[in-house]
C-alpha cells in the first residue's frame, strides 16, 4: 500500500525544486525553479541576472572601440561575431565602406567562430546527456580555432580584433594555410561525430519528439538562429540581409520542420558543413588592400538612431544605438538571441520528464552572459 502524504498519493504530489545556479563555466549561472509532480515537469520558472553586468548602461560612459571590448563578453562563444555587430553599426552610421580585404577576413573569422561555438555546444551536450568522451573529441578540435585566432588576434576567445573601420591588425602570414589545413582535418574528423553521438540509438531516443515547437510559436517567440531554423523558421541574417562577404557566397541556410532537440542538434552539425564551405570559397581569394581604413582619433557618431543585425552561433545580435552626435552614445541597446531562445522554455519543458528538461535546455545552447548583459 502506497504511502501518502495529507492524504495525497506520493505520485501526486507536487514538488518545486532548484536546478541551478551553476557555476559560469558549465552552462552558466541560469537557475530553474521546476515543479514536478513525480519525475513529470508541470512547470519551469527560470530565473536570470546574477550575471548581470550593466553593459548596456556602461556603453554610455564609453567610446565606440572601447565598446567592442564589452561585446566580447556577451556570448563570449561568438565574440569575433559581437564585435563585428558594433563595427558595422558604427561603419553604417558615418557612411564608412571598408575595404574588400576586410570584408572576407572578417567573414572567415565569423565561420571559424560558428564552427567553434557548435563544436563547444557538441561537446557539452554529449556529456549533458552522459557521453563524456564527446567532450574530449569537441575540445580536441576546438582548440586547432583557438590556435588560429591566437596567432591572428592576440586572443583566443575574447578576441577584439574588429573595430570600426576595419580590423586591428592585418592577418598573421600563416593564416591562410593554417585554416586550410584545419578544413581538410575537420571535414575528416567531423564525420567522427555522427559516428560517436548522432547516430547512438540512445542519444536519439533522449531527443527524439522532446521538446517540440512549431514554426508560428517559434516566430510569436522570436526564436532564431538554429533554435529557429530547427523549426522551419527561415531567419539566417547571412541569407536575408547579408553583410561583409556574406552576398559573395553561395551555401544552403539549414532548415527543418521537426521543431524538437533531435533537429535543433542536427541543425549545428549542418552548419559546420556549410561554414567550410564559406570558408574554402574566400580563403584563397583574399584581396589585397588596406586592413583599416582612416579613422579620426574621436569617433562621433551623427545625432540618430542606427540598427544592425548579425547571426550569431545562436542567431540574431541586434545593435540598437541611439547618438546625440557625442563621442559616446546616449543609448545602446544590443538584442540578444539567447534571451528570446531561453523564454518559451516552460512551454517546451511541461509534460516531458526531468531527465528531458536537461536535454532540453542543452539543446538551446544558452550563453547566460548573452541573456545577462
Amino acid at each position: 500500500m502506497e504511502e501518502a502524504v495529507n492524504n495525497i498519493p506520493l505520485e501526486e504530489e507536487e514538488y518545486i525544486i532548484n536546478m541551478g545556479p551553476q557555476h559560469p563555466s558549465t552552462h552558466g549561472v541560469l537557475r530553474l525553479v521546476v515543479s514536478l509532480k513525480g519525475e513529470m515537469v508541470q512547470n519551469v520558472e527560470p530565473h536570470i541576472g546574477y550575471v548581470h553586468r550593466g553593459i548596456e548602461k556602461m556603453c554610455e560612459s564609453l567610446t565606440y572601440p572601447q565598446i567592442i571590448h564589452l561585446t566580447d563578453r556577451m556570448d563570449y562563444l561568438s565574440a569575433h561575431i559581437n564585435n563585428e555587430a558594433v563595427s558595422l553599426a558604427v561603419e553604417k552610421a558615418l557612411d564608412i565602406e571598408v575595404s574588400d580585404r576586410v570584408k572576407y577576413i572578417r567573414t572567415i573569422l565569423s565561420e571559424l567562430t560558428r564552427i567553434q561555438s557548435h563544436q563547444l555546444f557538441w561537446a557539452t551536450f554529449g556529456m549533458d546527456l552522459g557521453g563524456l568522451t564527446c567532450f574530449f573529441y569537441g575540445l580536441r578540435d576546438r582548440e586547432l580555432v583557438m590556435d588560429i585566432f591566437e596567432e591572428t588576434c592576440g586572443g583566443r576567445m575574447i578576441v577584439s580584433y574588429n573595430c570600426p573601420g576595419g580590423l586591428m591588425n592585418d592577418i598573421h602570414p600563416n593564416f591562410q594555410k593554417r585554416t586550410k589545413d584545419f578544413i581538410k582535418y575537420f571535414r575528416k574528423t567531423l564525420p567522427e561525430y555522427d559516428r560517436l553521438l548522432t547516430g547512438n540509438v540512445i542519444f536519439q531516443e533522449r531527443l527524439k519528439g522532446i521538446g517540440i515547437i512549431n514554426r508560428e510559436d517559434a516566430i510569436a517567440w522570436g526564436l532564431t538562429g538554429p533554435v529557429g531554423r530547427a523549426s522551419g523558421f527561415s531567419c539566417d541574417i547571412r541569407k536575408h540581409n547579408p553583410y561583409s562577404a556574406y552576398n559573395k557566397v553561395t551555401f544552403k541556410e539549414i532548415l527543418y520542420n521537426e521543431g524538437d532537440s533531435l533537429h535543433r542538434y542536427q541543425v549545428r552539425m549542418d552548419e559546420m558543413r556549410e561554414s567550410m564551405d564559406i570558408i574554402e570559397q574566400l580563403i584563397d581569394n583574399i584581396p589585397e588592400g588596406p586592413y583599416a581604413e582612416k579613422m579620426k582619433p574621436v569617433i562621433k557618431l551623427p545625432e540618430g538612431e542606427y540598427w544592425q543585425s548579425v547571426e550569431t552561433a545562436r542567431g540574431e545580435l541586434g545593435v540598437f544605438i541611439v547618438s546625440d552626435g557625442n563621442k559616446n552614445p546616449y543609448r545602446m541597446k544590443f538584442r540578444s538571441p539567447c534571451f528570446s531562445n531561453l523564454a518559451p522554455l516552460n512551454i517546451l519543458a511541461k509534460g516531458f520528464k526531468i531527465a528531458d528538461l536537461v536535454a532540453i535546455n542543452g539543446s538551446l545552447d544558452l550563453v547566460i552572459p548573452d541573456i545577462d548583459r
